[in-house]
């Protein structure tokens, strides 16, 4: 598994190849949902990183969020959104690694990135999130409770034991159970989180 790097190269030859069953077309229930409670639109700084075809983002423009950010390392992802949504500011489109990003997030988003990484990468990505979170924001999303056919590439499943070791020395957890609204072919597959970030 080493020896493939998951680079940009790599997902924009799964673009072409139409391997891209992680998306599935639309924002899905879960994250439709919690977004929806979030109240009015306001000035928070949400993130999005490794969109994809970025639904997420779609949808919270389309509420009025003014400073929703998406970023993947393959432009294919980037450039399907910005064909969708003309109007979605440019500058909010990062073509970048995460890793090398810089606060300051009053959310990230989670969805179908945890899962395309590395395994040898999750605790830098919590530890990452942690650093690009503001103290008290939070990260939500959903992660596969669940294993996959090939275990040399993405997507990569696990448990919520493995899951929770990541994320404890740097959030504090608000949910942290199985997804009681996924789409069909998720259901009981799927965890709900909702980290919040610690005063470290």
């Amino acid at each position: 598994m080493d020896s493939i790097p998951f680079d940009a190269a790599y997902w924009t030859a799964r673009y072409h190849a139409g391997r891209d069953a992680w998306d599935v077309g639309t924002i899905t229930e879960p994250l439709r949902a919690y977004f929806a409670q979030l109240g009015e639109p306001d000035q928070r700084r949400i993130l999005i990183p490794g969109a994809g075809r970025a639904y997420e983002a779609e949808w919270l423009h389309r509420q009025g969020w003014p400073n929703v950010v998406v970023s993947d390392i393959a432009p294919e992802a980037l450039t399907a959104l910005q064909q969708r949504v003309p109007d979605f500011p440019a500058e909010h489109l990062l073509l970048q690694d995460f890793f090398a990003m810089e606060p300051a997030y009053d959310l990230i988003v989670e969805q179908t990135f945890f899962c395309a990484l590395n395994p040898s990468q999750r605790p830098a990505y919590a530890q990452q999130c942690a650093h690009l979170l503001r103290p008290g924001s939070k990260l939500v999303g959903l992660l596969f409770e669940t294993s996959f056919g090939n275990p040399q590439e993405p997507p990569f499943g696990g448990t919520r034991e493995e899951y929770r070791a990541y994320f404890e020395p740097y959030f504090d957890f608000v949910h942290f159970d199985t997804a009681h609204n996924s789409i069909k072919p998720r259901q009981d597959r799927e965890l709900f989180i909702c980290l919040q970030r610690k005063s470290l």
